[in-house]
C-alpha cells in the first residue's frame, strides 16, 4: 500500500514511498481531488505496473503549522495566537515587501514615520501598540537593519502574538515574526513573473528548483528578483532592486539534510520624506500670528518634498547553513549558522513644518507660499551578525505522559556601526503646492566628520520547551529561557564650544559604555481538546527587553538604554479558542489577550530625577478565520479591537488621551478568492484600520490623529493552459485618500497609495 506524499515545506524526511511519489508527480496525470495514477515501466512477464500516487490538495491560504522548531505541536494545538501568511496568498496579492504582505494581519503595520526631520526606513512595524522591528527573524535567526525586505524569497510569514522571550530572547513586548525562505525539494519545477503596472512598475522574478541526484537527495533552488519601479503615491520616489538567493541541499532522502543558502540582495532607492500635513482634518495654523493657516488647502499628496539627488542604497549578503539530523522518530537535531551583513547609505532631504520653515509671503497668494528643506538626513549603517543555533527535538514518555521537548542553544555576535558626514549641502525653499524635484542642492559634497558609533551585543543563551500531552484531551505547555548578554557601545562625538568650552572645536571626544547582564523568561500553557479539531487553552508568557536592545547604549539619565536602568519586562496573559471545520480545511481562531509592560522610564515631578515607574498595557480580542470555505472558495480574514493605556507615567499621546500611539483601536483585513473550473479566479478584499495617534513632542496646530479609513483591493486570474496564467490586481478600487503613517511632531504623513493597477503573467515549467 502507498504511503500519501510527505509535505517537505519543513523539512520532513520523506518516507521511501514518498519520495517514489515525488520522483514520479512530474509524470501522474492528477486527477481533481489530487490524487494521481501513473503508469511505470513493464512488469517481469511484460504486463505494465501502474503506480498510484496520492496527495492532499494544497490549501492556498491555511498553514497547518509554524515553521520554528520550537513549535512541535499544530497550530490548532498551539497556545498562542500565531498568523501563518503562506506565500500563495502573498503571490495572489501582488505583495512585493514584507510590510505589504503583513496587511493580512489586523493592527500590525508601518504606521510610524519618524521624529526630528528623519523618516523610517524599510520595516518599522508595530503590533499590538509597540515598536517591533527589531524583532525580526529569518529562519530564526534575528535580522537587524532598517531596510526594506523583499519577499520573493519567503515560503511563509509567522507572526507570533505576544512576548517571545522563551522563543526569541530579547524582543518586543508584543511579539515577533519569523520569514522561512523558500528550500530546494527533490522534484524539479520552475516559475516566472513578470509584473507591469502603474507608476512605470516592473518587476520579473524566477524561481527554479531542480534535482541534481535522485538517489543521493542532492537538489538545487534558485530564485532571483529585478524591480525598477516608480510609487504610485508619490512622484519622483523610486524603487530599484535585484536580488539573487541560490541554495542547494543534499541528503533529501535520508536522515541527514544540509541546506546551504546565499542571500544577495542590491537597492537603489529614492527615499521619501512625506508630505507636509497642512490642511489636513485637526490641523490648525502653529503661528499665533498667521491664524488662517488653518483653512489653507491641502498639498497633492504625490508631491515630493526632496531633491533627485537623495538616495537610499542597500546591499545586503546573507550565509546560512542548516543541518538537520534525524536520529530516531523520536529525535531530532537542527543546528542552524548564520552570517550576515547589511550596509545602507542614505541621504534625505527632510522637512520640519513649523511655523519658521512655512514662509507666506503674501496671504492671499497661496501660490508663493514655501517651506524650507533645512533637515538633510544622512544614514551611513553597517550591521553584521553571527550565530548559531542549536535545537534539539525529543519525544518520550512517562508513565502516561507523553512529553515533546525542545532543548538548544543559542549563540549570537551583532554589530551596529554609524558614521556622521559633512557636506550635505543646503537647498533652497521649495514651492509649497507645485515643489520642483530637480532644484539644484548647493555644496553636497559628503564627507565623514569623524564623529561615529559602534554597538556590539554578544549573546549566549539556552533554553527549554516542553509540551507534555496528558491522555488524549490535555496539553500541558511549560518553558524556561536564560539569556546572557554582554553589550558595549563606542561613540566618538565632535565637540563644540558650548558644550566642551576648553576643548578646541572638532575634537574628537570619545565615550563607551558597557552593560553585561542575564535575562530568565517563561512561559506555561495549558490547552484542552474537548474533540480532535478544537482546543481552547491559557497562556501565561513574559519577556524582557534590556537597555541596549537596539546596540546603543546612552548615560543620559532620561533614557531607556541608560545601563542604570532594569531591563523592560512585559507579561501577557492569553485566553483562547481555536477550530478547523471542513475537513481541516477552515481554522478559526478566538484570543483574548492582555500584555503590561513595566520598568518604562519616567520623571518625577518633585525632584525631577528618573525612575522606572512608567507602566503600559494592551488588552483585546483577535478573531481570524483562514483556509477553505468550499472546494473553490477561500478566505483569509482577521479583526482585532485593542484597549490601550499608560497605567502609570506621562501619557504618549498629541491629544491628551490615555492611549497608546500609533496604534488602531479596531484592524479589519480580509482577502477571499474564488475559483472557476474553466480556469478563471476572482478574489477580492477590505482593509480597515482605526485612527492612529500620533506621539506628542511639543509641536503646536499639526493633527493629533489620523482618521480611520476602509480600502479594497481586487485580483482577477486566468490559467491560459498548464505553463501560463495571467493576474490583474486592481488597489484602492474606490481611489480612498487616506493616511497611512505619520511623524511623531504631525509635520509630515505619508499618504496611502490612490487607485492603481498591476498585470502579472506567470510562466510554469518542469
Amino acid at each position: 500500500m502507498n504511503k500519501p506524499i510527505t509535505s517537505r515545506k519543513h523539512r520532513i524526511t520523506p518516507r521511501p514511498a514518498a519520495a517514489l511519489a515525488m520522483l514520479m508527480l512530474p509524470f501522474a496525470a492528477q486527477a481533481a481531488d489530487g490524487a494521481a495514477t501513473a503508469t511505470g515501466g513493464a512488469a517481469e512477464g511484460g504486463s505494465p505496473q501502474r503506480v498510484h500516487v496520492h496527495g492532499a490538495r494544497e490549501n492556498e491560504f491555511k498553514a497547518d503549522q509554524a515553521s520554528s522548531a520550537k513549535y512541535t505541536q499544530p497550530l490548532v494545538d498551539t497556545p498562542q495566537t500565531v498568523i501563518v501568511i503562506k506565500k500563495e496568498l502573498i503571490e495572489q496579492q501582488g505583495a512585493v515587501t514584507l510590510t505589504e504582505a503583513l496587511r493580512n494581519t489586523p493592527g500590525v503595520g508601518t504606521f510610524f514615520l519618524g521624529e526630528n526631520g528623519n523618516t523610517n526606513t524599510g520595516d518599522a512595524i508595530y503590533m499590538r501598540g509597540f515598536d517591533s522591528s527589531g524583532s525580526l527573524f529569518v529562519d530564526g535567526i534575528r535580522d537587524i537593519g532598517s531596510v526594506s525586505r523583499d519577499v520573493f524569497n519567503i515560503e511563509q510569514i509567522d507572526v507570533l502574538k505576544g512576548p517571545a522571550g522563551t522563543d526569541t530572547g530579547r524582543s518586543a513586548p508584543t511579539g515577533s515574526i519569523n520569514l522561512a525562505t523558500k528550500q530546494p525539494q527533490l522534484k524539479n519545477f520552475g516559475q516566472a513573473g513578470l509584473v507591469a503596472g502603474s507608476a512605470e512598475r516592473k518587476r520579473g522574478t524566477v524561481d527554479l528548483n531542480r534535482v541534481l541526484d535522485h538517489r543521493r537527495g542532492i537538489g538545487m533552488r534558485l530564485n532571483v528578483l529585478d524591480q525598477d519601479s516608480g510609487n504610485p503615491a508619490r512622484d519622483a520616489v523610486k524603487d530599484q532592486r535585484w536580488a539573487l538567493a541560490p541554495s542547494v541541499a543534499f541528503g533529501l532522502r535520508g536522515p541527514t539534510q544540509l541546506y546551504l543558502d546565499y542571500l544577495h540582495v542590491r537597492q537603489d532607492n529614492r527615499p521619501d520624506g512625506g508630505v507636509p500635513t497642512i490642511g489636513l482634518p485637526g490641523y490648525s495654523s502653529p503661528d499665533p500670528k498667521r491664524p488662517w493657516l488653518a483653512n489653507a488647502a491641502t498639498v497633492d499628496p504625490k508631491n515630493f518634498y526632496g531633491a533627485l539627488s537623495d538616495f537610499d542604497r542597500v546591499r545586503a549578503d546573507m550565509f546560512t547553513a542548516i543541518l538537520d539530523h534525524e536520529f530516531s522518530r523520536g529525535m531530532r537535531l537542527k543546528n542552524t549558522t548564520r552570517y550576515g551583513k547589511t550596509k545602507q547609505f542614505y541621504l534625505l532631504s527632510a522637512f520640519m513644518g513649523n511655523t519658521a520653515n512655512i514662509l507666506t509671503p503674501a496671504q492671499a497668494d497661496p501660490s508663493g507660499w514655501t517651506l524650507a528643506r533645512t533637515t538633510r538626513t544622512i544614514k551611513d549603517q553597517e550591521n553584521t551578525i553571527l550565530a548559531n543555533q542549536t535545537t534539539l527535538t525529543t519525544e518520550f514518555g512517562t508513565g502516561a505522559l507523553k512529553h515533546t521537548l525542545v532543548s538548544g542553544l543559542d549563540l549570537a555576535n551583532e554589530k551596529q556601526s554609524n558614521w556622521s558626514y559633512l557636506g550635505g549641502g543646503t537647498l533652497l525653499p521649495a514651492n509649497l503646492y507645485r515643489p520642483e524635484p530637480s532644484s539644484p542642492v548647493t555644496g553636497l559634497n559628503l564627507v565623514r566628520s569623524g564623529a561615529r558609533t559602534q554597538g556590539e551585543t554578544t549573546t549566549a543563551a539556552a533554553w527549554l520547551l516542553d509540551t507534555v500531552r496528558i491522555g488524549e484531551r490535555w496539553l500541558l505547555g511549560a518553558s524556561a529561557r536564560i539569556d546572557h548578554f554582554d553589550t558595549s557601545y563606542d561613540a566618538v562625538a565632535l565637540s563644540t564650544a558650548a558644550a566642551n568650552p576648553s576643548l578646541p572645536v572638532g575634537t574628537p571626544v570619545p565615550t563607551h559604555v558597557e552593560l553585561a547582564d542575564s535575562l530568565v523568561s517563561g512561559k506555561l500553557s495549558l490547552l484542552y481538546k474537548p474533540s480532535e479539531n478544537t482546543s481552547v487553552y491559557a497562556l501565561w508568557a513574559n519577556s524582557k527587553q534590556p537597555p541596549g536592545s537596539n546596540l546603543s547604549l546612552s548615560t543620559s539619565a532620561n533614557s531607556a538604554s541608560n545601563p542604570i536602568f532594569d531591563p523592560q519586562v512585559s507579561t501577557t496573559t492569553e485566553l483562547g479558542a481555536k477550530w478547523e471545520l471542513m475537513q481541516k480545511r477552515l481554522g478559526l481562531n478566538a484570543a483574548l489577550f492582555r500584555t503590561e509592560v513595566k520598568n518604562e522610564v519616567e520623571q518625577d515631578p518633585v525632584d525631577l530625577k528618573y525612575y522606572q515607574t512608567g507602566r503600559k498595557r494592551v488588552q483585546g480580542i483577535e478573531l481570524s478565520a483562514i483556509g477553505e470555505i468550499t472546494r473553490n472558495w477561500s478566505l483569509s480574514a482577521g479583526y482585532t479591537w485593542m484597549d490601550t493605556s499608560v497605567e502609570a507615567g506621562k501619557l504618549t499621546a498629541a491629544n491628551g488621551s490615555n492611549a497608546l500611539t500609533y496604534t488602531p483601536k479596531s484592524a479589519f483585513t480580509s482577502w477571499t478568492t474564488y475559483s472557476f473550473p474553466s480556469g478563471l479566479k476572482i478574489a477580492g478584499g477590505a482593509r480597515y484600520s482605526g485612527r492612529l495617534l500620533r506621539g506628542t513632542d511639543g509641536a503646536v496646530g499639526t493633527p493629533a490623529y489620523t482618521e480611520d479609513y476602509w480600502v479594497a483591493d481586487a485580483m482577477a486570474s486566468y490559467a491560459v493552459n498548464r505553463w501560463l496564467d495571467l493576474r490583474l490586481n486592481v488597489y484602492n478600487l474606490f481611489d480612498k485618500r487616506y493616511v497611512a503613517a505619520i511623524n511623531k511632531s504631525g509635520y509630515r504623513y505619508t499618504p496611502g497609495a490612490p487607485r492603481w493597477a498591476s498585470v502579472t503573467a506567470n510562466f510554469h515549467f518542469q
